[in-house]
Parts: C-alpha cells; sequence; structure tokens
C-alpha cells in the first residue's frame, strides 16, 4: 500500500467533460474533441472501484475528500453515485470520508437531493448573479438562459436541508455589477461564496491542432522563455475590473458580514497575514497537490492542464501516489515558484497571491519579462485596499479575539 508523501486533492470527472448546458465561457467543454468521435464519456465500474480504493490508499491522513466535477456529474446518473458511497464505505479504511459536488443545479431532484442529503455531500452550485447576469452566458443547448432552473435546484437542496455553497465565475458581464452579485447571492442564502476569475484565450497553434478554440495555458515547467502574448477573449474579465469588484464587495463583508459569510478569496487573505496552512492552489507558493482524473482514469496535473503532455499516468495501472510524487508531478508544481518574474519576486502582496494560478501567467512585466499574470493590477489593487482591515482582523486572531470585532470599529 503506497501512500503519498503529502495530501492530496483531485477534482473527479465521472462523466468527463459532458454537460447538459452550453456554456459560452467554459473551457471545458471542448475537451469531448480530445477523444474518439461517439466515445462513451462514462466511468466503468471496474474504474470505479479501483479508484476509490487506490484514492484512499493514497492519502497519508485521516480525513479523505473525494470531489465530483465535470462537465456535469449528474449526467453519471444516481445509480452510479450509490456505487460510490458503497465502495467509500467498504473501502474506507476507518477514515473520515466526505464528498463534494460541483454541479450547474439544473438537473436536481428530490430524489438527488435525498440522496446527497443522506450521504452528507457538500453541494456547489455554479451561479453568476440574478438572472439578468446569470444568463448572459450561462445558457442551455438552445441559447436559452438557465437561470430559473439553477433557482429552483437551489430551492430544493433548501427543502431537504442539503449543505450548499455557491460558485460564481467573475466574466466581463457580471464584474460591472459587484454589490448586486453579493447581495443576490446572500439572498439566496450562500453562506459560503466563491468567487472564480474567468480568463480564457483564444486557441494558439498546439490548441488548433487539437482542434480546440480555446489555448493551452502557459507550461511554466517547460519553457526558458516565455513568450505568450495575451489574446483573451471577450468574456474574460479585464484586471483591474476584477480588482474594483472583489474592493467593493470586501468593503461591504467587512462591516457587516465578518464571521457570518465566508467568502473564500477573503478568508484565505486573512490566512495569509496569519501564516496559517493551506488555503487555495491558486495563491499557494508552489503547484501539484490538486489534480484532474477524467472518466477513463488519466491523471492530469491540474483540472486546467487537462491536455496530452500534461497526462502522469492511469489509475488502472499505475498507483496513485506513484503518479502524484513523480518527477514529472514534482517540476510542474516547482515551476510556479521557480519562473516567477523579478517584479513578482519583488512585490510586497507576493504572500497574498505567490505570482496567482499559471494558466493566468502569459503576460509582460512592466520591463517586458514574460510571465507575470494577466490579473496581476487587479489582485494587487485588492490585497493593498484590503490590506490594512486584514492586517486588523489579524492582530485580533494573534490577541484569541474575534476578527469579527472589526465591526465594532
Amino acid at each position: 500500500m503506497m501512500k503519498a508523501k503529502q495530501p492530496f486533492h483531485v477534482m473527479t470527472k465521472p462523466a468527463g467533460p459532458l454537460c447538459n448546458l452550453d456554456c459560452t465561457y467554459c473551457f471545458y467543454l471542448e475537451k469531448v474533441k480530445l477523444f474518439p468521435k461517439n466515445h462513451p464519456f462514462k466511468m466503468s465500474d471496474d474504474l470505479l472501484e479501483a479508484y476509490i480504493k487506490g484514492y484512499i490508499e493514497a492519502q497519508p491522513g485521516p480525513e479523505v475528500s473525494f470531489a465530483w466535477q465535470g462537465g456535469e456529474p449528474t449526467l453519471a446518473g444516481l445509480a452510479f453515485f450509490e456505487k460510490v458511497v458503497a465502495l467509500q464505505a467498504r473501502y474506507g479504511l476507518g477514515k473520515k470520508i466526505e464528498n463534494a459536488f460541483q454541479t450547474n443545479g439544473t438537473r436536481l431532484t428530490d430524489a438527488w437531493c435525498a440522496f446527497l442529503k443522506a450521504h452528507n455531500f457538500l453541494v456547489g452550485i455554479s451561479i453568476d448573479g440574478p438572472e439578468h447576469l446569470h444568463d448572459a452566458y450561462r445558457v442551455d443547448r438552445k441559447g436559452r438562459g438557465t437561470y430559473r432552473e439553477v433557482v429552483r435546484g437551489i430551492e430544493l437542496c433548501k427543502k431537504h436541508g442539503v449543505e450548499f455553497n455557491t460558485l460564481t465565475v467573475v466574466n466581463a458581464k457580471n464584474v460591472q455589477y459587484p454589490l448586486e452579485v453579493y447581495r443576490f447571492l446572500r439572498e439566496i442564502g450562500s453562506q459560503f461564496i466563491q468567487f472564480i476569475p474567468l480568463v480564457e484565450r483564444r486557441a494558439d497553434s498546439d490548441s488548433s491542432q487539437l482542434g480546440l478554440g480555446l489555448s493551452h495555458p502557459p507550461d511554466l515547467s517547460a519553457a526558458s522563455t516565455l513568450q505568450f502574448e495575451p489574446q483573451v477573449t471577450e468574456w474574460s474579465v479585464p484586471s483591474r475590473a476584477l480588482g474594483d469588484f472583489y474592493n467593493k464587495i470586501f468593503d461591504r463583508w467587512v462591516r457587516r458580514d465578518v464571521g457570518r459569510v465566508y467568502v473564500q478569496l477573503f478568508d484565505v487573505t486573512l490566512g495569509k497575514w496569519v501564516g496559517a496552512p493551506g488555503g487555495v492552489c491558486m495563491y499557494a507558493e508552489t503547484c501539484g497537490r490538486a489534480l484532474a482524473m477524467e472518466h477513463n482514469g488519466d491523471l492530469y496535473a491540474c483540472d486546467h492542464y487537462v491536455y496530452p503532455r500534461y497526462r502522469l499516468g492511469n489509475v488502472m495501472n499505475q498507483s496513485i501516489a506513484s503518479m502524484v510524487d513523480s518527477d514529472q508531478m514534482r517540476e510542474f508544481g516547482e515551476a510556479k515558484r521557480s519562473r516567477l518574474p523579478k517584479q513578482c519576486r519583488e512585490c510586497e502582496v507576493r504572500f497574498c497571491c505567490n505570482g496567482d494560478c499559471p494558466k493566468h501567467r502569459f503576460a509582460r512585466t512592466k520591463d517586458g519579462e514574460y510571465g507575470i499574470s494577466y490579473l496581476c493590477a487587479g489582485l494587487k489593487q485588492f490585497f493593498k485596499h484590503s490590506g490594512p482591515a486584514m492586517k486588523q482582523m489579524a492582530e485580533l486572531y494573534r490577541q484569541q479575539r474575534s476578527p469579527m470585532e472589526i465591526m465594532k470599529k
């Protein structure tokens, strides 16, 4: 039984890139082109069993977290997830097993929600704000908005007592309405809010050869000189607008909602100020502990790097721990730190973002050096703006007082 040297996380895609929606900005839908025509995007029972057994065995700690994503994971079927929990019980080894389930919410039913509640799944629902903002890009196969179906799914979660959080993609449309988006998320009952900045580029030559319409992310580990020009899509979020979006929501949150609403970015940033371990991978010093597995068992370095060159192997013929701790994976993860541009290395808020996610690092520094994040200006804007309040809350924490006290000042 081989264990990984450190804890790791895998985003598992039981139905591959298949989805019942056709969101304009989705980077994963076109991954169907990486597989043969008429390919059956369904994880086999043998693979599912091997994966669950191997994943639990590979985790070095007492807790094991499974993450089910897509595409749209409900397309794998309820019976599939009934097998999941049965196999987890069989191979659990006395460990605490948790499941997270990211869905667009449109296919949730009473039966689904009863199951998710019974087995304590944490459900993430993708919603981009009120109807006029959500429906700008999140549409079905006929180009129709999906807002009403998503809200219906949220109401079903509430009806059955399913714990849910929200994932909001910050894009060129909703970035203009920060307080409206935040107020809306609060009104629908979200107490755990995750914002994901949307940054995608048109296809480069490598992607075009694969028949893809969007670009590969920068390969920090393979290139000695990065030469990627930003050709972002029109739905991508402008960097400084993202900073304004975060700042306005932060100002509202820090006055009213500290300790009541978990906004992932804000809590992770506070963690940086108090020196807490963990956080999210995009702001970690190195990459390499957040992988992705496709429906056929292929394991990749990251959810954003599901391309042939980043394939680590397959769980049916290699141990998960050996792939996670491989030289290929170590080099991939370390490149985030070793290839930081000088501007990043000398930045006053480097401790907060560590250069941002490598997939965003295709822009030039003010000195013309390649490899700085396209979002640098906006992120720096937020980290500097939030700094004084973060410092106050960090001091309260060190005094063993609640950061909520900042709302009294």
